[in-house]
């Protein structure tokens, strides 16, 4: 069974940058997708951006395009959401995903699902 937990969320300014990590274990083949979705209180969950085994990134939210990235590292079975320049409107809980398949911004294709962790930019 996979599981991923995410961490390093907080609170911070305008203007600053967080990076959001999310182990994962439990993988039984090699290629698989972790997708990044965000979700803020009383607005529809976005699929912010995805991530393969490979190495491959989408950034599908254009409102983070320039500011967000993503990146792997395999020997620790992590993968990260660097957000730079954060807004008042990135303020949402954050959460990744796998599944075996590809990445994509449809959430259903997305089998495990983390309990997401908090991000709060004030203004």
């Amino acid at each position: 069974e996979v599981q991923v937990v995410e961490s390093g969320g907080g609170l911070v300014q305008s203007g600053g940058s967080l990076r959001l990590s999310c182990a994962y274990s439990g993988f039984a083949f090699d290629n698989w997708a972790i997708g990044w979705f965000r979700q803020a209180p009383w607005k529809e969950r976005e699929a912010v951006g995805c991530i393969t085994s490979s190495g491959g990134t989408t950034i599908y939210l254009d409102s983070v395009k320039g500011r967000f990235t993503m990146s792997s590292d395999n020997a620790k079975n992590t993968v990260y959401l660097q957000m730079n320049n954060l807004k008042p409107e990135d303020s949402a809980t954050y959460s990744c995903a796998t599944n075996y398949h590809f990445c994509s911004a449809y959430a259903p294709y997305f089998d495990s699902w983390g309990q997401g962790t908090e991000v709060t930019v004030s203004s």
